[in-house]
């Protein structure tokens, strides 16, 4: 079975990994249950990154050149007919795809003789579309999980192959929550590639009643409304981190909220987003519209993070202070 794989960012890195190791064994012969090709990486163009603004390959790209030994590695801009033509030279037989960033049409998906399978991470039909993790986090779901399913036109509407459930404490952040995704999917995507090959996968609908979505996040979507309470304003820090930040303003200037808690969750009080102390063991008390929210790391725009103790010796007058404004 040749593979072709679809992946962009960090948290696909994982389950590229574990078709590197799948492959090698066909190759090596040190698995004869395992008959697995890689055909090649369909990746997003190199793109700006750093203070240099020099086009760099994305996360995939640049581990794809580490796991297998001179790799097809395919980044058009668009999935028109060059890159058909230029995917079919690649004979593959089924398409994976894990936060690729472009939509499959029927034209490029009639390439794969055996269809093609999507990594989500969410519970589907729950949160389809981009941005599952940031979304569980933000409306404080108890669990999410890993889906398998197959490629449909419909976004994300494929029947369901495998899903694993994981549990949420609370505390997760995008970013930690996205480690733990892109392991389960490390994990699964060879179960998943063995029962398809062997025949024996189970497939089953999804619940298109149940479907929600998620859309895609902006930059000024970190701009805390200090009104909302502080049990949303605490998972709205956890959703966007690392990106795009919460934040909010102090005078003229730009101030990221990068660590906090709720400090009380209960009840008004002064107004909405005023700084009303400091706690010795959780940080700066801010005043949120139901509740006080505990800032534990901040950092003013172009300057450096630092842990709260430290942000308050070189802000003396921010005690007191009245940060950003009440969006409605």
């Amino acid at each position: 079975m040749r593979i072709l794989f679809a992946g962009s960012p960090a948290i696909a890195v994982p389950a590229l990994k574990s078709l590197a190791a799948m492959t090698a064994n066909s190759e090596l012969g040190n698995n004869n249950k395992d008959n697995f090709i890689f055909a090649g990486l369909l990746t997003n163009p190199d793109s700006p990154r750093g203070r240099s603004g020099s086009p760099e390959p994305t996360e995939c790209a640049a581990a794809a050149q580490q796991f297998f030994s001179s790799p097809v590695i395919l980044k058009p801009e668009r999935l028109a007919s060059a890159a058909r033509i230029l995917t079919a030279e690649l004979k593959p037989d089924i398409l994976v795809s894990f936060a690729y960033g472009k939509i499959f049409g029927p034209k490029f998906l009639s390439l794969f003789p055996q269809g093609g399978i999507n990594i989500h991470p969410s519970l589907l039909p729950k949160y389809r579309g981009p941005t599952p993790i940031p979304a569980v986090i933000m409306n404080r779901e108890t669990e999410t999980g890993i889906t398998i399913q197959r490629l449909a036109i419909k976004m994300d509407s494929g029947e369901i192959l495998l899903q694993e459930r994981v549990h949420m404490h609370g505390r997760e952040t995008t970013a930690s929550l996205s480690e733990i995704m892109a392991q389960k999917a490390a994990e699964l995507l060879p179960i998943a590639l063995r029962s398809i090959a062997a025949g024996t996968i189970q497939a089953r609908a999804q619940d298109h009643h149940k479907a929600t979505y998620c859309s895609l996040i902006e930059k000024e979507d970190g701009l805390i409304n200090w009104g909302r309470s502080v049990l949303e304003i605490d998972a709205g820090i956890r959703a966007y981190d690392p990106w795009p930040l919460s934040w909010t303003t102090h005078g003229e200037l730009r101030l990221f909220i990068l660590k906090a808690e709720p400090f009380v969750t209960e009840g008004p009080g002064k107004k909405p987003g005023e700084v009303l102390g400091k706690d010795k063991d959780k940080g700066i008390l801010i005043q949120t519209g139901w509740g006080i929210l505990a800032v534990r790391q901040l950092q003013y725009q172009g300057k450096k993070a630092m842990e709260w103790k430290d942000f308050l010796n070189g802000a003396r007058n921010f005690l007191g202070a009245k940060l950003g404004q009440e969006v409605i």
